[in-house]
């Protein structure tokens, strides 16, 4: 059985405070993109969990959140079937596009079908937390709103398909060492957020990531690339999350494919689309 595991970016991201558990309160637009690893999974000999994967960058062992998902449905529901799951890897790591939690909450929504745990939406969700703050979103998909360590999820109705100039610089930013420089005098107010005032009339326009000064702090180059793309007439030029990867938004695929042209001479970049959440679905089903 083979599933695809999209990408995300964050169309938007403000701090909203400190958590008492030491986490941020977070306020944040998330947005799957047609951007994705391959995972593949069939049943083991043993009563085991066998992981591989093809990028030698990262680990395959029992720290991957793959392994620990179905780790997780195995120990909680007491399972005595094994399973082996071989990875194609597209989504690099360290670049804030969501691809190991992606990668978990398909592990945890492709087991919950082969071993009958019967587990609704929510149940997987809440065992998605446990796993990362980004898993929950995978498990929705589309253009949601995600609060408090951003992993309280409401959908939104989705926005029209936006063509997504991705570029992905070669080093990677560990999300832990960004909030840990975060100064929460950049703390949004709620009457200052630019995401609820987005909700209200979907003006990209209005859209910031407020990790971004202190992202440019560590990595001034990304900001060449946000400018660069403003420049070229990117409806929507960001850092995802934490970074490194930037993209651009258009509206206008030839517009898209030809600022493609120029900025892949000296970056790594490639031209994707938001994905709608029944898209979404739909590609999610096994056997792709």
């Amino acid at each position: 059985m083979k599933i695809k595991s999209f990408a995300k970016i964050n169309l938007g991201l403000e701090i909203r405070g400190k958590r008492e558990d030491n986490y941020h309160e977070v306020r944040t637009l998330l947005q799957t993109i047609n951007f994705f690893d391959v995972l593949e999974f069939q049943p083991a000999k043993r009563d085991e969990i066998l992981l591989k994967g093809d990028d030698k960058t990262i680990s395959w062992e029992r720290d991957n959140l793959i392994f620990r998902a179905a780790l997780l449905l195995k120990e909680q529901f007491h399972v005595s079937q094994g399973i082996e799951i071989n990875v194609k890897k597209k989504i690099p790591p360290g670049k804030g596009l969501g691809g190991g939690s992606s990668n978990a909450a398909v592990t945890l929504h492709v087991l919950n079908k082969i071993w009958g745990l019967l587990l609704g939406k929510e149940e997987l969700m809440n065992l998605g937390r446990r796993l990362g703050a980004d898993v929950p979103f995978f498990l929705e998909g589309g253009l949601c709103l995600g609060t408090g360590r951003g992993d309280d999820i409401t959908p939104l109705p989705d926005a029209a398909t936006l063509f997504c100039l991705l570029v992905l610089p070669s080093f990677s930013i560990q999300t832990a060492h960004i909030y840990s420089h975060f100064p929460l005098s950049l703390t949004s107010p709620d009457k200052d957020s630019k995401i609820i005032k987005f909700l209200d009339n979907r003006d990209f326009g209005l859209l910031e990531n407020r990790l971004e000064e202190t992202v440019f702090r560590f990595y001034p180059q990304l900001k060449v690339i946000k400018r660069l793309l403003r420049g070229q007439g990117s409806e929507l030029p960001l850092v995802s999350g934490t970074g490194s990867a930037v993209f651009g938004l258009f509206l206008e695929q030839e517009k898209a494919e030809k600022v493609l042209k120029k900025v892949k001479k000296d970056y790594t970049s490639l031209l994707v689309e938001t994905l709608p959440r029944e898209r979404y679905w739909r590609s999610l089903k096994p056997g792709v």
